[in-house]
């Protein structure tokens, strides 16, 4: 156990000393690896964020049933009786057409005009607060709504809610496609890197089995070369998104405080950064793997 402990740490140590003898080399691979990691997680961390405000902005959907203008009081009441019956109602709040007009003169903008109006061209209203932010739930109140004499509209004011989950399922799906474009990619580069090492070494490889030396003993250092610079390249990535995110917070800090919010972009939790950091480095290791199981076999004494 100790003696195979010992050779691990030594094929750690030759790893490391390897990839530091030759700077230039190293930095360029991980570069490019990191570039690519970083595509995915860039947009993943967009995609979070982007989910996060739409969290902030977006509560419970609302309803607004606008009756017909000739409608009369047991129309009136027909509608509130059928919201008060319906399960998925929180609270309603009946606008008649005599305050809407009236607060609308009220409005600073359009004040003048409803003052110059002479019959009041507005309908009696019900603003309608639902339970729960089942958007299904809410269609089927609004459809049964619809049916009622003298409704002349019903609108849900949150069906964009639905729209923007829509789009933020297929940026997920999108963004898994392209993450796992890029893992593959990575595990290509990582096999042809690993590749040239052992073209390299070829010799050296043959004189180690020559005196004895088993597959796993040589696969040793060159898993470890790629598990380390898929571990390195991970944090680069991750460097490279926390500049992009804190150089974007200055302008979006501007933006937020037009809008009275302190909205700001925020990188993934501890805990999928490790496990991005991880995945990275098990990516490397496979590619590493797969191309020194590939070529030993390839390789006979001579």
């Amino acid at each position: 156990m100790i003696t195979w402990l010992r050779h691990h740490i030594h094929s750690l140590a030759s790893t490391v000393r390897r990839l530091v003898s030759a700077p230039g080399a190293t930095a360029l691979n991980v570069i490019a690896i990191a570039i690519a990691l970083a595509l995915p997680l860039g947009a993943w961390v967009s995609l979070k964020n982007v989910e996060r405000l739409g969290g902030h902005v977006t509560g419970n959907p609302q309803l607004s049933v606008f009756l017909a203008i000739d409608a009369t009081s047991a129309d009136t009441a027909r509608v509130e009786a059928a919201l008060g019956q319906a399960f998925a109602v929180r609270r309603v709040r009946f606008v008649s057409k005599d305050t809407a007009l009236t607060e609308m003169k009220r409005s600073e903008a359009i004040g003048e005009i409803a003052a110059t109006l002479g019959a009041n061209p507005l309908p009696d209203a019900f603003v309608v607060e639902l339970k729960s932010s089942d958007l299904d739930a809410a269609e089927r109140l609004a459809t049964e709504l619809r049916t009622l004499p003298k409704v002349a509209l019903v609108q849900l004011d949150a069906v964009w809610i639905k729209r923007l989950a829509a789009l933020l399922r297929l940026a997920s799906l999108a963004i898994g496609i392209l993450a796992a474009l890029l893992g593959v990619g990575m595990v290509a580069v990582t096999f042809n890197t690993i590749r040239l090492q052992i073209l390299t070494q070829r010799d050296e490889i043959e004189l180690a089995r020559l005196i004895g030396a088993t597959d796993a003993y040589i696969r040793r250092p060159y898993v470890y070369q790629g598990a380390l610079v898929g571990l390195i390249s991970a944090l680069v990535a991750f460097a490279l998104v926390a500049g992009s995110v804190h150089v974007l917070n200055a302008e979006i800090a501007q933006l937020a405080a037009t809008y009275g919010s302190e909205f700001r972009l925020r990188l993934p939790p501890y805990g999928d950064s490790l496990a991005m950091v991880v995945f990275s480095g098990t990516l490397g290791w496979v590619g590493a793997y797969l191309s020194v199981s590939k070529h030993l076999a390839r390789i006979e004494p001579r």
